[in-house]
């Protein structure tokens, strides 16, 4: 099963996406800041880091970047409201895919099946 750290500083947000993933079938460890991830990554096994990509104390960015190092075959997916980081994200982690907010979980859902080519019959709408 496919396990994925999100990282992602707004609560409703974060709880929101969790639950969607988890009703998918995905398996989802949820922190509120890019800080919180680093003990997650170096003990526990993840295929996907999902992060915001503007967060206090710890970039998303930042946290990629320190994610490829410490789990370098793990996938990276950022969401973000902010057009201009988007860009900088594509530079910073160019094999990461980039979701821009507002978007649908369906979309969500639909982007990270597609990264694992799993056949996800969600149900969400």
């Amino acid at each position: 099963m496919v396990r994925i750290l999100l990282a992602e500083d707004d609560d409703a947000m974060r709880e929101y996406l969790a639950r969607a993933l988890e009703k998918a079938g995905y398996l989802v460890s949820a922190v509120d800041r890019g800080t919180a991830a680093i003990p997650l990554l170096e003990s526990e096994h993840f295929d996907l880091l999902l992060t915001d990509i503007v967060m206090p104390e710890m970039d998303g960015i930042e946290l990629a970047q320190k994610a490829g190092v410490i789990a370098p075959d793990m996938r990276v997916m950022f969401i973000t409201g902010f057009a201009a980081v988007t860009l900088k994200a594509g530079k910073a982690v160019p094999q990461a895919k980039v979701l821009s907010k507002p978007f649908h979980l369906r979309d969500l859902v639909m982007e990270v099946d597609r990264m694992f080519e799993v056949g996800s019959a969600t149900g969400l709408s």
